[in-house]
């Protein structure tokens, strides 16, 4: 199959990033090798959204700092970035909003780039034959990329993730929807977690099945930011489990601690907040 018939595709991943971990990192090339492997997809970018300060998850520590540990784990990829849109916004979005954030952005982006795009005028007969190759070459590339459209973003996830959709008032019914139909859900099942029962247990996932890809992880990696947050607690080494910039700006700015961890204690999670609030009006 040739490129330009392949769908472009972004991956977006959104979370606490608290901190961004091994882990993390992983999800995105497992996702990557996945998608390409299809043949019908072209994975072209991967974003890292760390979720703002107002989710108040317990122990959820400033995104100042979140955002840069993931800027310093990503400075070397050449694929991946980290966006800032969602951790500036002084109240929480919710996933689907962000989606869509990105979705319009990438849309935007394809319609200027096309008003961008030079003329390309009829040669004339005096013209050399370099210059026609070159006037064609063009033609084409500009062609190409109209056939490939505008790229499309899917959320990428692990599988608690999915499984999150089954936990009362933590999501909306229809963005639940707006996910897995409009966008799309690329998951990353962990040992132990039967995402494909899931699926089937859920009407909604059921229904749009065929917009949600799970990715197999053949080669166990049990990391996560809690367990990450708990050596450092203990005073225990974290070296290979996050990228080693990341460890030395948690060291450096003495992230994680048992105070830390104590923050937004008692705080309602932001989803449930909205939802509580929704219920009462």
């Amino acid at each position: 199959m040739e490129n330009s018939e392949k769908t472009e595709v972004v991956l977006l991943a959104c979370g606490s990033f608290n901190p961004i971990t091994n882990m993390h990192l992983r999800l995105f090339e497992l996702a990557k090798d996945y998608m390409n492997g299809t043949g019908k997809y072209e994975v072209i970018k991967g974003i890292i959204s760390p979720v703002g300060d107002a989710y108040k998850k317990k122990g959820l520590i400033s995104a100042h700092h979140r955002v840069t540990m993931a800027e310093l784990a990503t400075e070397n990829s050449e694929w991946l970035e980290v966006d800032t849109w969602e951790s500036r916004q002084q109240d929480w979005v919710e996933t689907a909003s962000v989606l869509r954030h990105h979705q319009e952005k990438l849309e935007a982006s394809s319609c200027d780039h096309q008003q961008d795009s030079p003329v390309l005028e009829r040669p004339g007969r005096k013209r050399k034959w370099a210059e026609q190759r070159q006037d064609f070459s063009q033609k084409k590339s500009l062609e190409q990329r109209k056939t490939k459209g505008v790229p499309k973003v899917k959320l990428l996830c692990g599988a608690d993730f999915l499984e999150s959709f089954g936990v009362p008032n933590l999501w909306k019914g229809e963005d639940i929807t707006k996910i897995v139909g409009d966008y799309g859900l690329i998951c990353i099942t962990r040992a132990g977690n039967d995402a494909q029962k899931f699926i089937y247990e859920s009407d909604v996932l059921w229904k749009h099945q065929n917009n949600i890809h799970l990715v197999n992880e053949w080669i166990t990696n049990d990391i996560s930011s809690t367990k990450i947050r708990r050596a450092l607690r203990r005073g225990q080494s974290i070296r290979y489990l996050v990228p080693d910039l990341v460890q030395e700006y948690i060291e450096k700015h003495s992230l994680y601690s048992s105070e830390s961890e104590e923050r937004n204690v008692g705080v309602i999670l932001a989803p449930l907040q909205r939802k509580t609030a929704e219920a009462d009006t």
